[in-house]
């Protein structure tokens, strides 16, 4: 974990990287500085504003900005975390209230709306239009992000959604939009849900913006249902099966059809993904006995699971490397019933099956082919 001192309009701040990673990283970048340079500038114009944080990263925003007590809104399960983490490394600095989520978002007008942009066009697409529906007629929206990982397509999505007022200079290879409210909106936008269809199956998933492999099934899930279908088969009457990072919910929604006695829970670290695999369960299988966690990694409440699903994403704001995978494995160890076992899939390349050695005695390869490989873990 890396511990840095960032300087702010508001006072310097201690603030630490959660989550692993490449431990070089500091918990805040140029974007997060220059959006705080424009906010004070913007906001010490305004009396009493009403200020949203849409996408903090680890904090620096939302401590940052915390004398003009911000809402704020992300759809991470880790931020919650990182600032009650980072809060108390600054013990003048008091947490702010709960970090809201798109499962529960908050409700409008704000005077001053401060976002970080993205990577993906769709899911940017999408926050512009919800912006619309909070941001006060007169009202500002600060958009930053780093040059480098700003979405192909930027200037188009902001042009559909949003009137650009500015485009502040680049700085440190950051750069930040100053907006006014546009037109478009959710409702009128296709854009919202976008599905697939299984193959050798009645289910049609939708999903989010935000949501991994929204549009197809990706091809590592592919090579995995097969197993998936095998191991719920196998189960004894009303066992407990979690579907870790669902994304979409495909691979618990596979294994419902196979098997709709089970008792199924979801959970991931998108808010989005969350909402959506809800959403599917409730259509397709509306009698079942789901549950559905936002967190990263497993609640503590979840219980034990006689069979844990798992395809782990490598990638976290940029970080490319197994350490939510190994995370992930940790906490899947912990949650396992007696006999019971995680089913995972993942890229070859990544050696999954010496990490989880780590966590688990028995490991075993089902399937693989050049890319993918499907593994089973167990403590037996």
């Amino acid at each position: 974990m890396t511990t840095a001192v960032m300087d702010t309009p508001d006072g310097a701040l201690t603030l630490a990287r959660l989550g692993g990673g490449d431990v070089s990283l500091r918990a805040w970048d140029a974007a997060d500085e220059l959006l705080l340079d424009e906010a004070y500038q913007r906001l010490a114009t305004l009396p009493s504003p009403r200020v949203l944080i849409v996408d903090d990263q680890f904090g620096a925003l939302t401590l940052g900005l915390r004398s003009f007590k911000p809402d704020v809104v992300a759809d991470s399960a880790t931020l919650p975390a990182a600032v009650t983490h980072n809060a108390g490394l600054n013990s003048a600095v008091d947490a702010p209230l709960a970090v809201t989520t798109w499962l529960n978002p908050p409700q409008g007008e704000y005077d001053v709306i401060i976002l970080r942009v993205p990577r993906h066009a769709e899911y940017l697409a999408w926050l512009l239009r919800w912006v619309n529906s909070v941001l006060a007629k007169d009202g500002l929206l600060l958009a930053g992000g780093m040059i480098k990982h700003l979405p192909d397509r930027g200037v188009e999505v902001f042009a559909q959604a949003v009137h650009t007022e500015t485009v502040l200079p680049a700085r440190k290879k950051a750069r930040v939009v100053v907006c006014r409210r546009g037109t478009a909106d959710l409702d009128s936008w296709p854009g919202s849900w976008k599905s697939y269809s299984v193959d050798g199956s009645q289910i049609q998933v939708g999903a989010l913006p935000a949501v991994f492999a929204r549009e197809k099934l990706d091809i590592g899930t592919r090579l995995f249902l097969p197993h998936v279908k095998t191991a719920v088969s196998a189960l004894a009457a009303d066992a407990r099966v979690l579907d870790l990072a669902c994304g979409n919910g495909v691979v618990g929604l596979v294994a419902l059809e196979q098997r709709p006695d089970l008792e199924m829970s979801f959970a991931d670290v998108s808010s989005q993904a969350v909402a959506s695999a809800r959403d599917n369960v409730s259509r397709l299988f509306p009698e079942s006995k789901a549950r559905f966690d936002h967190a990263d990694g497993i609640a503590s409440s979840a219980g034990q699971f006689e069979l844990i699903l798992l395809n782990p994403p490598f990638h976290e704001g940029g970080v490319v490397g197994d350490h939510i995978a190994l995370r992930l494995f940790r906490v899947a160890a912990e949650h396992l019933a007696p006999g019971g076992s995680l089913l995972i899939v993942g890229n070859r390349h990544l050696g999954y099956h010496r990490s989880l050695r780590k966590f688990f005695p028995a490991v075993r390869q089902l399937d693989a082919n050049p890319k993918f490989v499907v593994l089973e873990a167990s403590q037996r």
